[in-house]
């Protein structure tokens, strides 16, 4: 080999190795060279880092083109505001193919007129969103219908459905992807349409609390209309008195979209507030391809209603408890007393070859902490006896 010719292998294979290294970091702040998020969008690459300094962005909406890029807020979260601004007639952020980290980051008030403005518009490709926040959105995440799309959520909060009744405001609505992982995420304030509604061939919604809360008035706290293979683990659902709809959780009900529907509820907590009774499950078998495969495992049903009436399945370890036997749902309390009759009622699952036995459980205000195996399991999602103990 040639001296020259070593010299060009030698410098060929530094600008390899370098290469995954060369990903920028592009800031975003009103002390900084780019000012905008609308900016940095235009400016980024594939593989760059998108940090945005805390403040408000009003009607600093914008379309993401990249395959793969890391977005996150620095500091206290940066609100993005719509202020009657869109990107693409969709969304404050439009995602439509690629790989992306969102985090730290807040959406509010997003508005189109077709009644579908959302937080975040997802479309193709992979999407994580972690520690953000949703407020006042007609949709606050909405996906399209790619069957190989995957929406991972963790520790993020929806919140404050406006008030618009056609369509009706969803705080997350999912349409017919791959894989939907929600957990440690919060979900209260909805109006008229879903607290959680998914479409998602694969569903799986572990260690959240899904309550509407105080003035809250959702249709249903978590619809999965398609079917699909969904399993709800160690989740709080809470239904206001003042709901639309009595069903909290539905399956079903606009027929089958995938060839596999089985829905497993485990340890959850579902507690109906006021004198109305709730349906706390309602599976629409009749609509779908075939029946699904239903199991129920160690929920706690806290107040009026009904849950397995006519839904064939195993069902095992479900309790019904008056609403007064949770320590204070008003304050997020939804733990049982350390002396409750209801502690220790049940038996873990074992063997758990698919990991369906709890091993977090929702931290108030937010996240999540490991559950410390107690010497005998309690139906329901919160092991720990106050609310303050995890």
């Amino acid at each position: 080999m040639s001296k020259l010719s070593l010299i060009c292998w030698l410098a060929a294979g530094l600008l390899l190795t370098v290469s995954p290294a060369s990903a920028r970091l592009i800031t975003v702040g009103p002390n900084e060279r780019i000012k905008t998020v609308a900016e940095a969008a235009k400016l980024a690459q594939d593989g760059d880092v998108v940090e945005i300094a805390s403040g408000e962005y009003k009607g600093d909406v914008a379309v993401w083109n990249q395959k793969r890029l890391t977005i996150r807020g620095i500091g206290q979260r940066p609100v993005l505001i719509a202020s009657g601004k869109d990107a693409q007639g969709k969304a404050i952020w439009v995602f439509p193919n690629g790989d992306f980290r969102v985090s730290n980051i807040e959406f509010r008030g997003a508005r189109v007129s077709d009644g579908n403005g959302a937080g975040i518009r997802f479309e193709k490709g992979k999407l994580l969103v972690a520690g953000c926040a949703f407020f006042d959105n007609q949709n606050a995440i909405l996906t399209a219908n790619d069957p190989n799309a995957e929406l991972t959520i963790e520790k993020t909060l929806f919140a404050q459905a406006p008030k618009q009744k056609n369509p009706p405001p969803h705080l997350l609505y999912v349409g017919r992807i791959g894989l939907l992982r929600v957990t440690a995420s919060r979900f209260h304030g909805g109006y008229d349409g879903h607290l959680l509604k998914s479409r998602a061939r694969v569903s799986d919604i572990r260690y959240n609390l899904i309550v509407d809360g105080a003035g809250g008035s959702a249709s249903y706290e978590a619809e999965f209309p398609n079917g699909g293979d969904v399993t709800l683990i160690g989740n709080v659902l809470g239904q206001s008195s003042t709901s639309q709809n009595p069903t909290m959780i539905g399956y079903g009900a606009e027929g089958s979209a995938w060839p596999k529907n089985r829905l497993r509820l485990v340890h959850n907590t579902l507690y109906s507030e006021g004198l109305r009774p709730a349906w706390f499950l309602r599976v629409f078998a009749d609509k779908l391809a075939a029946p699904p495969e239903i199991m129920t495992r160690n929920n706690l049903l806290a107040g009026l209603g009904i849950f397995t009436i006519n839904i064939e399945g195993e069902h095992r370890g479900n309790y019904f408890a008056p609403a007064g036997v949770l320590g204070d749902p008003a304050i997020l309390d939804f733990t049982l007393a350390a002396g409750s009759w209801y502690r220790g009622l049940v038996n873990p699952i074992a063997p758990d070859p698919e990991g369906l036995q709890p091993v977090f459980e929702y931290l108030v205000p937010g996240g999540s902490s490991a559950i410390h195996k107690p010497s005998r399991w309690s139906p329901g999602a919160l092991q720990a006896a106050t609310l303050g103990k995890r």
